[in-house]
């Protein structure tokens, strides 16, 4: 059985909740790793208020005991602070209120899910669509990948990443060598990138859009390291390992375009500058690439090099500064409704996109080396290893 995992909540409902089945059991879960996780996506610089309102834990509901997974399905619960002003307004049940105490939306904002989701589902109320399409979901995808994590350090695995780009400021390139810097950054902060003349740059960009009333856009890339060789199939086109990294990162709210390795960069020159030399280190008895324009992953399989996944981030649909729209009920032209927001979210996307990465890479494991428990996982992975060194 593949990895899977199910969230349910909406941003101003009372939780959020995830529910997470086909990890092994015995492998050892640490509260404060999740709540770590779920800290480092509240933060960077760019964030709107309702960070300052939410303090996010996790509430294990079943599938742990003693610190260790049992094999059955993991349930967590992340509570909602904001709930306590928004009880009349989300409340399960009655009658919607009148008024303003409904803080019904029917101006939908350009960009959004509000106007294709309310015709999809016959609503004039907007909120009943944007409620479930923020963001704020992903705080329990976050959660999810935390278990993903894990696992993967029971495995080798480690798992980062970095802000590439806020609007028109880019890092350079060499700023991804050193991984263990990037796992190294503080959880607080404000860009993850280890040089403080880009961090500086960045903020520096996000002033900007804020004082003209804007949001801007940007780019995160996640590098993991310790991926074996193998992982992923070319067999089928929903085994290619890349193909699912893509989909996860694009399910990301907000994320329009995702890139492995090189790839944006490679498709408008010559194959000689795209692909990777072939060596070999006899005392590793490994293969080897001298470069990484592939991003780990060659036919749809890992490579052994560092997986490189960047995801691109459009600029957020709701603005201070708000464009003009349509009312969903009188059809006459207004402003488009106004949410709290962020200028940019560019470091919890990361983080968000490390989780899904994590996710990704713990279910094509799971599929590669089976086992109902980590004991047996790791030992198929480990006669693996030896297989590919022998070879």
């Amino acid at each position: 059985m593949s990895l899977r995992f199910l969230t349910a909540g909406e941003s101003h409902g009372p939780a959020l909740t995830t529910i997470v089945e086909g990890l092994p059991a015995g492998l050892p879960i640490a509260r404060a790793a999740i709540d770590r996780e779920l800290k480092r996506r509240m933060g960077g610089y760019g964030r709107g208020g309702r960070m300052k309102i939410e303090n996010d834990e996790v509430e294990v509901l079943s599938g742990l005991r003693f610190g260790a997974t049992l094999g059955s399905p993991v349930a967590l619960l992340i509570r909602n602070r904001d709930f306590a002003h928004w009880t009349e307004a989300m409340s399960p049940d009655g009658q919607r209120p009148a008024g303003d105490a409904g803080r019904t939306v029917t101006r939908p904002r350009p960009g959004h899910a509000d106007l294709a989701g309310a015709q999809k589902y016959g609503t004039h109320d907007a909120r009943d669509v944007l409620e479930r399409a923020s963001a704020r979901e992903t705080a329990a995808r976050t959660a999810a990948g935390a278990l993903a994590k894990a696992l993967l350090m029971e495995l080798g695995v480690r798992v980062t990443s970095r802000t590439v780009a806020v609007g028109s400021v880019v890092a350079s390139e060499d700023e991804s060598g050193d991984i263990d810097a990037l796992l190294a950054l503080p959880d607080d902060a404000p860009m993850r990138s280890t040089r403080p003349a880009t961090v500086a740059a960045m903020t520096s960009a996000v002033d900007d859009a804020r004082a003209r009333g804007d949001s801007v856009g940007g780019c995160f890339e996640v590098l993991a390291t310790g991926v074996p060789v193998g992982v992923g199939s070319y067999v089928h086109w929903d085994r290619r390992l890349d193909a699912r990294l893509g989909g996860a990162l694009l399910s990301i709210q907000a994320v329009k375009g995702v890139s492995i390795g090189a790839g944006i960069e490679v498709a408008s020159g010559g194959g000689r500058e795209a692909h990777d030399e072939i060596g070999y280190d006899a005392g590793a008895r490994r293969f080897t690439r001298r470069s990484n324009r592939a991003g780990g992953i060659e036919g749809g399989m890992s490579n052994g090099e560092v997986i490189r996944v960047r995801g691109y981030l459009k600029p957020l649909a709701t603005l201070p500064d708000a464009l003009p729209s349509i009312d969903l009920v009188t059809k006459e032209p207004f402003t488009a409704a106004v949410e709290r927001t962020d200028t940019i979210p560019i470091v919890a996307a990361g983080v968000v996109g490390e989780a899904m990465v994590a996710w990704v890479l713990a279910d094509a494991l799971i599929e590669k080396f089976g086992g109902d428990s980590l004991e047996e996982m790791r030992a198929n992975r480990d006669a693996y290893l030896e297989r590919l060194r022998a070879y």
